[in-house]
């Protein structure tokens, strides 16, 4: 399976051939009764400082990939590549025993997708802040460990006079930006951003997208940004990965993806966009059929039922991911037959 070359001979984190299969069980004994294909043979790179937004619908695999890279959720195959500082070369995370693992994974931080549910209730901002410190034991000095709690409090917008107060004192955004603080503890060079901002109100999501731009340009971050709102990925990202029942189906630049879509999925996502203008009238694209089912997925193409442009190759082949465009010095990336042909829409 193809993957974008990077731009550099040393990407900061190389995603190669990565799967997760779930099991599916019945009865007292557990017995098997099918597998999940959850996460299906997806290869990607990011750059130090880009932000990859990995976009699809519920259930196509993307939060399952950030999981997987972090060891969160226990890969299947595949290799995860990751330049860690003090490290010869890439440090194959998968392969990691659990002291290795430890050391990488302060490199490395997490933005969940609830607030409410990712912080613990009985414990105070300081204590969830500090809580890496107390793991890694980066920082032992009480005096030491509040100071810098107040640090990372300042950073992302809020008093550190707060930091004797528990969770349910706080608003949504108030909760998502100290769960931020805790995400940058450590100052990893690479986070997992699991749609943070949607249980957040609008104008919340905003100051939020902001806040997380503005650490990428001071601290050299690199997001792995996982979202379905096409707004906020054209606004947040560089790159963007399309994906679809566990693969990835599309990838490029965000101006070329949103501007020359390849593979027809990605060309109904963007048909469902609003538009802002209450004049413009523009026929949808309306996807018949159902979604893939990961545990039983099609022969060929797994988006060929819903697809208006289906040949009888797409049924029987299944399309690899390959370079469709004729700029080499911007990849574009699609699984389709056809993606050379067709002349898709785009966001406009």
């Amino acid at each position: 399976m193809a993957s974008p070359p990077p731009a550099n001979d040393r990407p900061l984190l190389e995603v190669r051939n990565l799967t997760k299969h779930f099991e599916r069980t019945r009865g007292l004994l557990r017995t098997v009764t099918g597998t999940v294909k959850a996460v299906d043979d997806v290869s990607f790179s990011v750059q130090v400082g880009e932000t990859l937004a990995l976009v699809g619908e519920s259930g196509c695999g993307k939060t399952t990939t950030g999981r997987c890279i972090q060891r969160a959720v226990e890969p299947t195959s595949g290799e995860v590549l990751f330049s860690a500082d003090g490290a010869d070369g890439p440090v194959e995370v998968t392969s990691l025993g659990r002291r290795e693992l430890k050391a990488v994974m302060t490199q490395m931080g997490m933005i969940f997708q609830d607030p409410y549910s990712s912080l613990n209730p009985r414990m105070t901002i300081f204590q969830t802040i500090a809580e890496p410190f107390v793991i890694h034991r980066t920082i032992t000095r009480r005096r030491e460990m509040e100071d810098r709690v107040a640090e990372l409090l300042r950073m992302v917008r809020l008093d550190p006079v707060y930091m004797s107060r528990y969770p349910h004192a706080f608003s949504g955004g108030q909760r998502q930006r100290i769960a931020i603080a805790r995400a940058l503890a450590l100052m990893p060079k690479f986070i997992v951003a699991d749609e943070p901002v949607s249980a957040l109100d609008v104008s919340v999501q905003a100051q939020i997208l902001e806040l997380l731009q503005e650490l990428r340009e001071s601290y050299g971050f690199a997001y792995l940004f996982i979202a379905h709102n096409l707004a906020v990925v054209e606004y947040f990202s560089e790159t963007v990965a399309v994906m679809y029942v566990g693969k990835i189906v599309e990838m490029t630049s965000t101006r070329e993806l949103f501007t020359r879509p390849k593979h027809p999925y990605t060309e109904a996502l963007f048909s469902a966009v609003p538009k802002p203008d209450p004049r413009y009238r523009k026929k949808r694209i309306l996807l018949t059929g159902d979604i893939a089912d990961p545990a039983d997925p099609p022969t060929g193409c797994y988006f060929h039922p819903r697809c208006r442009f289906a040949q009888q190759i797409c049924k029987e082949v299944e399309p690899p991911l390959v370079h469709v465009s004729q700029d080499p010095k911007n990849p574009h990336f699609a699984s389709c037959h056809f993606a050379r042909e067709l002349d898709l829409t785009g966001v406009g």
